[in-house]
């Protein structure tokens, strides 16, 4: 095993999100040499070694094994296979889940038991490295792996430890669903331009850079959310009458049950996941 100032990466798939990670991993000048992706699809190695400059390998094995994190980057109806394939090779290697719905006890007992693990709940703008991922630990995980985790996770965007696994549903809900609900809402905002007057592509431009406009000020003041929405509506503005209809459509009861739905799915995908 490597140093865990210089850790050794295995990510097991190769898929969006582990690309996603890597490179952000690889704009952070982390050593490429020391991350191998498996995949048995051979016809991704070559672009992931010429692209990213990692090692790349088509089958789990001992050498490619001998690291200090292992990421688990394959889709949840895989993840048995590839757990119980892995568990012979495990010795105390951090082992990373980015598979959505698995919990850890069902990770855990595929793997025979083994319970060096983080869960985690990333979203798709880590694909730019500007997403935020929930991450949920077993108490096996000392220190200085959790550090290592946080770290590598990082390279995607921002990070929110949870206490307890059971808030990872609520984060599916939240951030994990979120951009949809985002892209949902600029899709409106857009027809509700073209409706107006202004061309397709100029009520597109104008929706997405209000949001992104809004929340990079959001994410860049101490004011409270309430009161930057406050601050742009006038008394008998403009504003002010878009916002008295949203709240005549109860938008907070909107966003709250559809949150609650996708929590709710969550959990049951958990237990269908699991209950292999």
């Amino acid at each position: 095993m490597s140093s865990l100032a210089s850790p050794r990466i295995a990510f097991i798939g190769g898929g969006n999100m582990a690309q996603a990670l890597i490179t952000g991993l690889k704009q952070r000048a982390f050593p490429m040499q020391q991350i191998t992706v498996i995949d048995p699809d051979a016809s991704k190695h070559d672009q992931l070694q010429k692209n990213l400059g990692v090692r790349a390998a088509q089958a789990l094995s001992e050498q490619a094994l001998q690291v200090d994190v292992i990421v688990l980057a394959v889709k949840p109806q895989q993840l048995k296979a590839v757990a119980e394939s892995l568990a012979p090779f495990l010795q105390s290697q951090l082992v990373i889940s980015v598979a959505a719905g698995i919990r850890t006890a069902d990770l855990s007992r595929w793997l025979n038991g083994y319970r060096t693990l983080v869960r985690t709940m990333p979203n798709t703008p880590a694909q730019i490295q500007a997403g935020v991922t929930g991450v949920f630990a077993l108490a096996d995980v000392n220190a200085a792996q959790r550090q290592l985790a946080d770290t590598l996770l990082q390279a995607a965007g921002e990070v929110v430890w949870l206490t307890e696994e059971s808030q990872l549903d609520a984060v599916t809900a939240i951030s994990g669903s979120g951009p949809a609900y985002v892209f949902l809402l600029i899709e409106a905002l857009t027809e509700a331009g073209v409706a107006l007057g202004l061309t397709p592509s100029q009520a597109l431009q104008l929706s997405i850079a209000t949001f992104k406009g809004a929340s990079l000020l959001a994410a860049a003041s101490e004011t409270p959310i309430a009161t930057l929405r406050e601050q742009v509506t006038s008394k008998g503005g403009t504003t002010e009458q878009g916002l008295l209809s949203l709240n005549q459509h109860n938008i907070h009861a909107i966003m709250q049950h559809a949150a609650q739905q996708a929590a709710n799915r969550a959990k049951t995908l958990g237990d269908e996941l699991g209950g292999q």
